[in-house]
């Protein structure tokens, strides 16, 4: 009895914890609703007035880009900014060919009358936090724009952007993102039904009730004082823009989100890269976790409720812990419940836990129509995609769990960069890329057992308790044993 007694207890404390998560993410839904109802008063620069103008410098951080390095060059070279106030700089941390033929580009750019910089580094230390602070050294501008080497801003992107950074108290403005292959297969959907959620649910929830939001590494611009008051960037965790966005609004600084500026960007279109991207944002949250958690308790310049949503937004990415303990412990549970009669009522109250997954199909409906819109063909859409996004969700958790421990265990790791392919259309093919591994990861073999472990979940509802079996988790189940299988099929043909 103290192994089932043990597995109760460890069941019911994470599907408390994914309520209160879920709970929050409807405060976060009502929050985002009320801003709809509030018009955006900011004071602007007045960009008629050429004082009014101030001096901005791109970052371009890269690394071994060969695929769209050219599609990058060729799109910043088209922002429509002063030109006497304008800087770019290549971050280019690259060790393969790639740093010739930028470096060539660049030439090519610069002779246009483009004020353009190649820097290069001998070591990449800290990584892309290495690279963003060493070209800081030497930037003239006094707003910093970034932009990762697969987004391709409109041409007045600076000029719908840096005119809110008259409010001297700003020192983000983060846009959202779009996509340029959103339909491209099932994971580019279900990847971009997920940063959909946070780029419209979570990031104006937060922002407009003043909430700690995080600048998102790209598509966003910095006050070049307000990185350096907030102890400029740091390579300590995976996840240095999350870092930095906390540093800077403890000390006070306000960041300002613009839903309705849209940056298009590149979704991964193999497993393997979407993995890496995972693993790195994962870890990353929990690092920071780790690093911010009494820093945000202890300050006495946030309110009680902004410090309840910033210590859940750092604990986002642990939602996976629970959510795979609950997966995994689902299946004991199932016999468990059918063995001990007295706990019947206890099981009666636990599905009420259901309402999490009524919670977040209503936000996630209010976001999805918010940027696609209504109707029944768009609802019909909506449901297919958000029980695969679920499951496959739940496919990538001993993944991203893994991630997570390590986090806030404290155990290093490398940054590793998410590959990009310059893929926007089926005609488009990723094979060949050379910046994917070749070698399979052991976790694969787990996800492949797993798979199999929730096929057994399917057939133990069939045969457990006197009633002709219990069906309550078959559903659960049944994704589980679908986003698994996915996983694992996928990343054995594409590799990891």
């Amino acid at each position: 009895m103290i192994l089932e007694s043990l597995i109760i207890v460890v069941y019911t404390i994470a599907l408390l914890l994914i309520l209160l998560y879920a709970l929050a993410q409807l405060n976060l839904l009502f929050n985002y609703l009320a801003s709809k109802k509030i018009k955006d008063t900011s004071e602007l620069f007045d960009f008629s007035n050429p004082e009014e103008v101030p001096f901005v410098t791109i970052q371009l951080p890269v690394y071994n880009e060969m695929y769209v390095m050219e599609r990058l060059l060729d799109n910043i070279a088209l922002i429509d900014y002063p030109r006497e106030k304008l800087e770019i700089q290549v971050l280019d941390d690259s060790t393969d060919e790639t740093v010739a033929t930028t470096l060539a580009h660049v030439q090519k750019l610069k002779e246009t009358g483009l004020d353009i910089q190649h820097i290069r580094r001998t070591d990449r230390s800290g990584f892309k936090a290495g690279a963003l602070k060493e070209g800081l050294k030497i930037a003239k501008g006094e707003y910093i724009a970034i932009f990762d080497a697969d987004f391709l801003p409109q041409p007045n992107w600076l000029k719908l952007t840096i005119p809110y950074f008259k409010d001297e108290n700003i020192g983000v403005v983060q846009t959202r993102w779009g996509h340029l292959n959103r339909n491209y297969s099932v994971l580019t959907k279900i990847q971009a039904f997920a940063l959909d959620a946070h780029f419209t649910l979570e990031q104006v929830g937060r922002n407009s009730k003043g909430h700690f939001i995080n600048f998102n590494g790209t598509a966003g611009v910095w006050r070049k004082a307000c990185i350096l008051d907030a102890g400029n960037w740091e390579g300590d965790t995976l996840t240095e823009d999350l870092d930095l966005s906390y540093r800077a609004q403890l000390k006070n600084w306000k960041f300002k989100y613009l839903e309705d500026v849209e940056t298009p960007a590149e979704l991964p279109v193999v497993i393997s890269a979407a993995r890496s991207q995972q693993f790195r944002w994962n870890k990353g949250g929990a690092e920071n976790f780790r690093k911010m958690m009494w820093r945000v308790l202890t300050s006495k310049n946030i309110t009680f409720k902004t410090k309840v949503h910033g210590l859940l937004h750092l604990l986002n990415s642990t939602m996976f812990l629970n959510v795979f303990l609950v997966a995994v412990l689902s299946i004991p549970m199932l016999y468990i419940k059918n063995e001990y009669a007295h706990l019947r009522f206890y099981f009666y109250f636990m599905s009420f836990f259901v309402v999490s997954t009524i919670i977040f199909f209503v936000c996630y409906w209010m976001m999805f129509r918010q940027i696609y819109g209504k109707g029944f063909k768009n609802f019909f859409e909506y449901v297919v995609l958000f029980f695969t996004f679920f499951s496959i969700a739940m496919g990538f958790s001993l993944h991203n769990s893994i991630a997570v421990i390590e986090g806030h265990m404290g155990k290093r790791s490398e940054f590793v960069r998410t590959p990009k392919f310059n893929i926007s259309s089926l005609k488009d093919t990723w094979k060949g890329n050379k910046y994917l591994r070749k070698k399979i990861s052991v976790n694969v073999i787990f996800e492949g057992a797993l798979m199999l472990y929730f096929g057994f979940g399917l057939y133990s509802a069939f045969v457990v308790g006197d009633q002709g079996g219990d069906f309550g988790l078959f559903p659960f189940h049944l994704m589980l044993f679908a986003g698994f299988g996915f996983v694992f099929f996928k990343s054995l043909t594409s590799k990891v």
